[in-house]
């Protein structure tokens, strides 16, 4: 796992680019502080930064082919290198090290970008090529790992994040409000906008290409819905599942570090943990993050399935005080606002692996959006059935059962269910009909925004956008494989795979894998019905038929519980968060947000003492916000932390 950088189009002196290349590089050092190297040309500069897993003796990057026309930089996994090395070595070619960045450039040279359909990992990668003066840029199906782009006239400038891209000269930081409003609605930008303008993403499954101050941006896969064509049985499909799993985990074992697993205590990491003993029988290091708040803690699980695999297990708890005096450098890292402080706890997690010595971690993200085991989707099955009787006072008293965990919604009467959960009930045929009430409280959000913010994005309506893009892709899929897919393409990747994911994990220099995002597994659950996933309003029951006999039975019967983390009562009690980043003078040097309608909320929540789950997630919208702009777009403003400024980054 690595950070990549670079530009192309430039003609700045050597010992320019040289510079500035460093410059990018040290603002990414966590993403690879093993060893660093740098590549320069009259025209073009890419360099890299390198957390060592595969190949730990040689490898070194940027690394170029036999005749040196081609040049990679490349960060991230392909787990099946070595029987892709096995067919390139029948085809002629001939290697120098044992890691798989040298596959894929030889993968490249012997196919051209018909190569990414072949690899099966987790990656973003630039090749240059000296004798077509060309750039070739690319990023994994699901997006795993993070490629960022922007345009300074006819030269293009890539990272791995986007704090690097401002050390490029005449680069500079400015808010997006177009993607400030698309991280209130979807919980990130819609790819491929950002929080900053100018900067875009590359977006997952696709590569572009460029030359001559000219790029072309296409896609290589999609992760398709709506397909249901398995024939078999039940029973044949926990089979197949079970094969694909197997094989996935065992490929995603391959390191030549020690490889660990994050134990939650819900279905999917327990799931994980289960297979990798099967694979691997030897002992396993599993780690996992409690809560000193009994409200979202579930250590006692986590214990009992570290005790069922006898695995070596660490664990961390999370308190108020350790979401305040963190979430400033979680903010850092994730590049964009958040709704969640989710993203704290998964950094001390993080934290705490790499002080194990361990560099790679197995998680169980993907099952949900896989197998059907959000809530959400169980909502929409719910209000759903409630449309069709809307003055029912029994039908909207099932949403109680999804939501145990949330005293408010658990003690809630049928008439202020309805209240909350009512919204457009019954226009079920929106092809956005399962996400519409979670987006329209994120647009709530949009109405604390400064007058002048608010009437610059007044007109700009991305959910109709949405909606409007889908509605033929979506025509003749169900319910399921619509809310399935909206959920794959506009949360899993932007934010639960970056903010949860790839950006507070190499925070602390550890690589996360997931099993249940292979490619293979991913196109397999698409082909199975809707009854293979949810029956009745238990979620994913063909993995648990698959693991009936192999995981506790706590486990395979309990609810599923949403990863949450404490956010309101902390924020209100740090006077430090207050004044740096909600008094007057900070609200008003940002210009973001509504003095007045701001003063209003925290009066609330004062005198009542009491914060909704909606609350929670403006007070944690604005902080997140207002905390990007200090460290990115106030100039006065300056970091003092060792971990957010430039550090010695030696070359090759």
């Amino acid at each position: 796992m690595c950070g990549i950088v670079g530009f192309s189009g430039n003609n700045m002196p050597l010992a320019q680019k040289e510079d500035v290349l460093n410059k990018m590089l040290t603002r990414i050092v966590h993403r690879g502080p093993d060893e660093a190297g740098l590549y320069r040309t009259p025209t073009f500069g890419m360099g890299s930064v390198r957390l060592s897993i595969v190949d730990l003796g040689s490898g070194q990057q940027p690394l170029c082919n036999q005749d040196g026309n081609l040049w990679i930089a490349y960060n991230g996994e392909v787990y099946n290198h070595t029987e892709l090395r096995q067919q390139l070595q029948s085809l002629g070619h001939q290697f120098k090290t044992n890691c798989d960045t040298e596959v894929v450039l030889h993968m490249y040279e012997e196919y051209g970008a018909d190569c990414l359909t072949q690899l099966n990992g987790q990656f973003a990668f630039s090749i240059w090529d000296e004798k077509k003066q060309k750039l070739f840029l690319a990023r994994d199906r699901f997006g795993i790992r993070p490629l960022f782009y922007t345009r300074n006239n006819d030269e293009l400038i890539f990272a791995s994040e986007i704090k690097c891209l401002f050390e490029y000269p005449n680069v500079e930081p400015h808010i997006n409000l177009k993607g400030l409003k698309e991280s209130f609605i979807f919980w990130s930008p819609l790819s491929p906008n950002t929080f900053f303008q100018n900067i875009k993403e590359l977006p997952p499954g696709h590569y572009m290409e460029f030359s001559g101050g000219v790029s072309e941006i296409r896609s290589y896969w999609k992760h398709e819905f709506g397909i249901n064509t398995f024939k078999g049985t039940f029973n044949e499909a926990a089979e197949e599942l079970s094969f694909l799993l197997k094989s996935s985990i065992d490929l995603r074992l391959r390191a030549d570090v020690q490889v660990a697993a994050y134990l939650s205590g819900g279905l999917d990491s327990s799931v994980v943990t289960a297979l990798v003993k099967q694979i691997q029988p030897s002992s396993l290091n599993t780690f996992s993050i409690g809560f000193d708040d009994e409200q979202y803690d579930e250590s006692n699980y986590q214990q009992e399935v570290s005790a069922h695999f006898n695995t070596r297990h660490k664990s961390i708890s999370c308190s108020d005080n350790n979401i305040v005096d963190l979430l400033q450098k979680a903010i850092y890292h994730t590049e964009a606002p958040i709704l969640r402080t989710s993203p704290v706890p998964m950094m001390m997690l993080s934290s705490l692996v790499r002080k194990s010595n361990i560099k790679v971690v197995l998680t169980g993200e993907g099952a949900d959006e896989m197998l059907g085991g959000y809530n959400i989707f169980k909502e929409a099955i719910i209000r759903h059935f409630w449309a069709k009787d809307p003055t029912s006072k029994l039908r909207p008293l099932l949403l109680k059962r999804l939501y145990p965990y949330i005293p408010q919604l658990k003690n809630a009467s049928a008439q202020a269910l309805k209240l909350f959960f009512g919204y457009q009930l019954q226009n079920t045929e929106s092809p956005v009909y399962s996400h519409l009430l979670r987006w329209k409280n994120g647009q709530n959000l949009t109405n604390l925004l400064s007058d002048d913010c608010y009437q610059s994005i007044k007109d700009y309506h991305p959910i109709d956008n949405v909606a409007n893009s889908l509605v033929n892709e979506l025509d003749g899929f169900t319910s399921l494989e619509k809310a399935q897919l909206i959920e794959s393409r506009f949360f899993m990747s932007g934010y639960l795979l970056s903010s949860q994911g790839d950006r507070v994990a190499m925070a602390n220099s550890v690589e996360g894998r997931y099993p249940f995002l292979d490619h293979r597994v991913a196109e397999f659950c698409s082909t199975l019905p809707d009854e293979f996933k949810i029956k009745g309003l238990n979620e994913k029951v063909l993995l648990k038929h698959m693991m009936r006999t192999q995981l506790p039975a706590s486990v395979i019967k309990r609810p599923k519980q949403a990863y949450r983390a404490p956010v309101g009562h902390a924020i209100i009690k740090s006077s430090d968060l207050l004044e740096a980043y909600f008094s007057n003078s900070a609200l008003v040097s940002s210009g973001l947000f509504n003095v007045d309608k701001l003063a209003s909320l925290f009066t609330k929540i004062q005198t009542t003492n009491i914060i909704t789950e909606q609350d929670n997630m403006a007070l944690i919208a604005v902080l997140s916000t207002q905390m990007l702009y200090q460290q990115f777009i106030d100039s006065k403003q300056e970091i003092k932390s060792s971990s957010m400024l430039h550090a010695d980054v030696k070359n090759k």
